[in-house]
């Protein structure tokens, strides 16, 4: 993986300044890129990249300038191909004649074969932009599921982007500052944030599955990929043995590497499965597991975690025979990396989730350069509680469905002004309306598809944008096998009484994986991330959250009444009651998600227009 920057200048500036400007954002992503960086002028372009190098050590290097048939054009690129050969052959036919063996100059041939199409073609994770010297347009994709990130934004005369928003706001023309837009996204939903949305003001995303033209007429994004809405044709054992196939495909596929891969491991159903998947290709497998100091003493279970992950994570290990490190974190290590998560992600996220993330891909660096990680089963599998708890879908994004404790703590100055509630309750409703859904189908079928849609491009982002920026922050690339599209779009048509084999969430994949691990595992309650249950933690956001609340200069006063936070803090009950988001972020994330977003709009050096 690596990271990305560049700026289309319509008003010709000066070469060097263009170029100067552009080394500053692209050395902003050298964490994401540790090993190499390159810069290139050409016409109204100018393009950096960083690197980290996984495949073709000499042949990948970037920025790649190549001429074919009188067609010249310029790529940097972020991302892995996983299709690579079969289009090198395809090419191959074309007349394309090689200088090395990366899927960087498979991508930018393919571009000069067939255009724009040339995404459709690909299975991988990317974002990455070409500038084609005869069009003299920039041409930018992103992949299917959102993997890879790509920001952009105008300035005076042209159009920046980089692969963070730290990036896009080094250029000088971007002033960081928030609308009445960025305020609703931060205080309404974060840390997800609408599709396409970069929360601060003039700044967009990429949207997953979609491309970018940018060129002298202005700036257009459009899809180039979409879930279509079908019958589904397969009996019930065709269904199980093509889920097996697809998900030991798509890992066979993301072991490709000039590097050792290794395999995250939890002792769950989704990275066992993957584990399982790896150590046939790869016998001599490491497996790495996150660990909290404290947490027997003080874990205790409920309808979301039913048991801890320790004991599991052994048993798996020895069972595939993996060489298995434990990686120890403590609620001191947790604090002390909280502002770092904050930068790492450019915006609030997901307190400790984020910060221990954080922390164990510095230390699996230490070791390795490419990991597969199981995110992206229970969205498509059907493993979330409201998958099959109808009470927690009311009408509202079902991970974070009671808007009130957002409502609660915003600025008195704010409460009337900010449309917060009808803010969330339309951003809900134009995802609902815009599921692919066709043709008859029962109010259960046409529920499930909405929901699948929902966690597809809300809350699977989430947890694609922590896995992204806090293992590329560490020079660590992550490969997430379950979000192959393949898989993505067969799930999608999968009829939920398929997906829910024996009543149980995930009873499809968990049938369709038999053999490959111990029963108690195919079948063991699902259990999410790891967070730490030290109350050591708890106490020490509180502290350091009481000192905010009390300083009159702290930025966060300009969004959040201190007063109605300490009447919450008084009453810690209430909290528990109400998630700040989903499963993972209770009261401990709430006082860590407050500290975040103070130090994120001083950090940032945020401006407030509302």
């Amino acid at each position: 993986m690596c990271g990305i920057a560049g700026w289309i200048d319509w008003n010709n500036n000066a070469r060097e300044y263009r170029e100067g400007i552009v080394r500053e954002m692209t050395r902003t992503l050298t964490p994401r890129g540790p090993d190499a960086e390159g810069f290139i002028t050409a016409g109204n372009a100018a393009l950096g990249h960083r690197r980290l190098i996984v495949v073709d050590p000499t042949g990948g290097a970037q920025p790649m300038d190549i001429t074919w048939q009188g067609k010249r054009a310029f790529l940097v690129y972020n991302g892995e191909l996983y299709n690579t050969e079969e289009i090198r052959a395809d090419l191959l036919t074309q007349g394309h004649e090689f200088t090395g063996y990366s899927d960087t100059e498979v991508l930018l041939r393919s571009y000069l074969s067939w255009g724009k199409d040339c995404v459709k073609r690909f299975n991988g994770i990317y974002a990455f932009a070409i500038w084609d010297d005869k069009e003299q347009a920039l041409f930018c994709a992103r992949d299917r599921m959102g993997v890879k990130p790509f920001f952009y934004a105008p300035v005076p005369g042209g159009w920046v982007f980089g692969s963070e928003l730290k990036a896009v706001l080094t250029h000088p023309d971007i002033v960081p500052r928030l609308n009445e837009t960025g305020v609703c996204e931060l205080m309404g939903l974060s840390p997800a944030h609408s599709p396409g949305c970069g929360v601060l003001a003039g700044i967009q995303e990429l949207k997953p599955g979609h491309s970018l033209l940018i060129d002298r007429e202005g700036c257009r994004e459009y899809p180039y990929w979409g879930l279509l809405c079908a019958a589904h044709p397969d009996t019930f054992d065709e269904t199980v043995s093509h889920v097996r196939w697809l998900i030991e495909d798509a890992v066979h596929r993301q072991l490709v590497s000039d590097v050792t891969v290794c395999s995250f491991l939890s002792g769950g159903l989704d990275s066992s499965a993957l584990a399982a998947l790896a150590v046939r290709h790869q016998p001599q497998l490491d497996t790495y597991s996150i660990e909290y100091r404290e947490n027997a003493k003080h874990f205790q279970a409920d309808d979301y975690q039913p048991d801890a992950d320790a004991s599991w994570v052994g048993y798996v290990s020895q069972y595939l025979g993996t060489r298995h490190t434990r990686i120890y974190v403590d609620s001191p290590m947790l604090m002390d990396a909280l502002d770092e998560a904050t930068t790492a992600r450019d915006l609030p996220g997901m307190a400790d989730i984020d910060s221990s993330l954080l922390l164990f891909c510095r230390r699996v660096k230490e070791y390795a350069t490419v990991a597969l990680s199981g995110e992206c089963a229970d969205e498509i599998f059907a493993g979330y509680p409201w998958y099959y708890r109808r009470e927690l879908w009311n009408g509202s994004f079902p991970w974070a469905g009671d808007i009130s404790l957002r409502e609660e703590i915003l600025a008195p100055r704010l409460r009337d002004r900010l449309p917060l509630r009808e803010y969330v309750a339309e951003r809900y409703r134009e995802t609902v309306e815009a599921a692919p859904i066709e043709g008859d189908m029962s109010d259960r079928e046409r529920w499930h598809r909405q929901l699948f849609w929902l966690n597809l491009t809300w809350f699977m982002q989430v947890l694609l944008e922590r896995k992204d920026r806090m293992s590329m922050a560490c020079g660590l690339e992550v490969r997430v096998p379950y979000c192959d599209h393949r898989i993505v779009e067969y799930l999608y048509n999968v009829p939920s009484s398929m997906l829910f084999y024996r009543h149980r969430e995930k009873g499809l994949i968990r049938l369709a994986l038999t053999g490959l691990l111990p029963e108690d595992v195919l079948w063991r309650k699902k259990s999410p991330y790891p967070k730490t249950h030290d109350p050591v933690y708890e106490a020490g956001m509180r502290r350091r959250l009481e000192a905010v609340l009390a300083d009159r200069d702290a930025p966060l006063h300009a969004l959040v009444d201190p007063g109605a936070v300490k009447r919450l803090m008084e009453n810690p009950g209430a909290l528990s009651e109400r998630p700040w988001f989903g499963q993972l972020m209770r009261r401990p994330q709430f006082y860590a998600w407050l500290l975040q977003l103070n130090d994120w709009l001083d950090r940032y050096h945020i401006g407030i227009e509302i």
